[in-house]
């Protein structure tokens, strides 16, 4: 919801640091280091709840390398789709993990209520994963040439691979919910509720906007 909103103080915070890393150091490299994080993160939490400082450690180095792959690419005029492609898989892969590891951590104490919620938050990631890329496809394919010329307006703002639909859930919230996730385990059960209610909102945000789109 805010992560437009917020760029630029993204970009005030990563861009200052792209002169500092080596030539030798691509765009995709941190993409790998960050995604090499990221499971770090998912493997300590799965395995106890007592090494979360740890994971929330590698956690927040997954989120900063994430944002910084991207500054570099663009600081350096190399950004590709494929970096993007890459860059969005390693996220995607992330996010389903982690409330999995969470749940796995605490396995003594996590009953079936609590693999339900985690369960019903994987499922609506998957159908918004489903629309968000069926959306960037229909803007593409009905966008008239004016269109496309705002569209690449609106990517250059959003400077990502991949035009998305603004909803209620982006990937600051998404950061912020996960965080609280590792930071208050045994809330797991209710901030998974809430997270798979908001990522809803955005699911028929999206849908309402395909079929104002193609009705």
């Amino acid at each position: 919801m805010f992560d437009i909103t917020l760029r630029p103080l993204k970009d005030g915070l990563f861009d200052p640091c792209c002169r500092y890393i080596p030539a030798f150091v691509s765009p995709l490299h941190v993409t790998s280091l960050a995604f090499f994080f990221g499971l770090l993160s998912c493997y300590f939490t799965s395995v106890t709840h007592a090494n979360n400082t740890v994971s929330l450690l590698f956690w927040a180095l997954n989120r900063s390398l994430d944002c910084l792959d991207g500054a570099l690419a663009r600081h350096r005029g190399t950004a590709s789709d494929l970096g993007g492609f890459f860059d969005l898989l390693a996220d995607f892969i992330i996010y389903s993990l982690l409330p999995i590891a969470i749940a796995k951590g605490s396995s003594t104490e996590t009953g079936s209520s609590v693999w339900r919620s985690v369960a019903v938050l994987e499922a609506t990631f998957h159908v918004n994963n489903f629309i968000l890329f069926y959306v960037a496809a229909i803007a593409e394919k009905h966008s008239t040439t004016e269109e496309r010329g705002n569209a690449g307006k609106a990517k250059q703002k959003e400077l990502t691979s991949v035009m998305m639909r603004p909803a209620l859930v982006e990937g600051m919230e998404s950061g912020l919910l996960f965080t609280a996730m590792l930071v208050y385990p045994s809330s797991l059960q209710t901030l998974s509720w809430t997270m798979a209610g908001l990522v809803a909102i955005g699911i028929v945000q999206r849908v309402w906007w395909v079929v104002n789109a193609l009705g």
